[in-house]
C-alpha cells in the first residue's frame, strides 16, 4: 500500500515526516532515508 508523506527540513536539523491522511502520525530523523524509515 502506498500512503502520501510529506517531508520536510526540520529547523533544528534532520527532517520531520508525517502522513496527511492520518492526523498525528509524525516522525524524524537525521536523514532522509531514517525519516522515512520511521514513518513506517
Amino acid at each position: 500500500m502506498n500512503i502520501k508523506v510529506v517531508l520536510e527540513p526540520s529547523e533544528e536539523g534532520g527532517y520531520t515526516v508525517d502522513v496527511p491522511s492520518l492526523p498525528g502520525c509524525i516522525s524524524e530523523g537525521e536523514t532522509i532515508e531514517e525519516a522515512l524509515t520511521n514513518i513506517q
